[in-house]
């Protein structure tokens, strides 16, 4: 009686574990999706891209694919998640959130947003849980968000050298489009939104937006710079950085919750550092990397239960 009560014990766990298991990597997927947009962008800002034609190539040709989706599932309300909450998700996780990102870099450096903007929605995301979903949050968790934010300083300590006017406006636009993000996981999470339909009525919605930039000859101006460019934008910008991550992270909010959730964009800027090691050739400094691992020591903390 005692080893099958043990046994069915076991079982139970194992069953708890597994949904957790999964939101974490689909969490660190994200991030590190997330990161391959970071470093896309940077690239691509510098070969002359604007941070519109960025969007384009992030949320237009996933919104082109996805719409017949869309429209099977009902275009009237939006997949059941109706249109009021379809356009404040969009606003918060979306297009609007990712142009305002986009124009933040052309202030400050890469460093900058990628350090600023994680550690923003983390925390914003660890407070709406605790005060306006009313989840638990737990000491373990405040003490990993502590050391993920230290870390996170410890990376982004070389980008400061010098902030006049523009770095102040860039430092805090990307204050706010953190808080943004906080506000879209949190609103996914109390809304109860699928992760499938959320990725799909964002990038749909943002068709909305396709012929303003037709209008401006913005179809022009990309093909100028050339296919293979802007191949790798649509790889980096509108599959993995957009509706792979943005998936990702919905089913890792999902399964863990917002306040666990939320450290997940804090691991973006020691992915930053990686990826541009291995894809941009920018080794990381020692700084760099003692502020990487702080930030693996706070991601650990924040997973724990208590």
């Amino acid at each position: 009686m005692d080893q099958r009560t043990s046994g069915a014990d076991a079982r139970i766990r194992k069953n708890d574990q597994a949904p957790a298991l999964v939101g974490v990597l689909c969490g660190l997927a994200a991030a590190l999706f997330w990161a391959l947009g970071f470093a896309g962008t940077r690239h691509g800002l510098k070969l002359g891209f604007t941070p519109v034609d960025l969007l384009v190539h992030r949320y237009v040709w996933s919104g082109i694919a996805f719409l017949p989706l869309v429209i099977r599932g009902g275009i009237s309300d939006l997949c059941g998640i109706g249109w009021g909450r379809g356009l404040a998700l969009m606003v918060l996780g979306g297009p609007v959130m990712s142009l305002i990102s986009y124009t933040g870099f052309l202030f400050v450096p890469l460093g900058h947003g990628s350090v600023i903007q994680p550690s923003c929605a983390t925390l914003g995301g660890l407070l709406l849980a605790a005060l306006f979903l009313k989840e638990h949050v737990s000491w373990s968790r405040i003490a990993g968000a502590v050391v993920i934010v230290g870390g996170l300083g410890v990376i982004g300590a070389e980008s400061i050298g010098h902030i006049g006017v523009d770095g102040v406006l860039g430092d805090l636009t990307f204050v706010l489009t953190g808080l943004m993000f906080a506000g879209f996981g949190a609103l996914v999470r109390h809304w109860r939104v699928s992760a499938v339909s959320a990725a799909l009525v964002i990038n749909v919605l943002s068709l909305l937006l396709l012929p303003i930039y037709l209008v401006t000859g913005g179809l022009a101006r990309i093909a100028a710079i050339g296919v293979g460019e802007n191949a790798i934008q649509a790889l980096a910008q509108g599959v993995l950085a957009g509706p792979a991550a943005l998936y990702l992270f919905a089913v890792s909010v999902q399964r863990l919750g917002v306040a666990r959730a939320a450290v997940v964009p804090a691991c973006v800027p020691a992915l930053t550092v990686l990826t541009g090691w291995l894809l941009l050739g920018e080794p990381p400094t020692l700084l760099q990397t003692a502020g990487l691992v702080t930030v693996l020591c706070g991601f650990y903390l924040a997973q724990r239960q208590r």
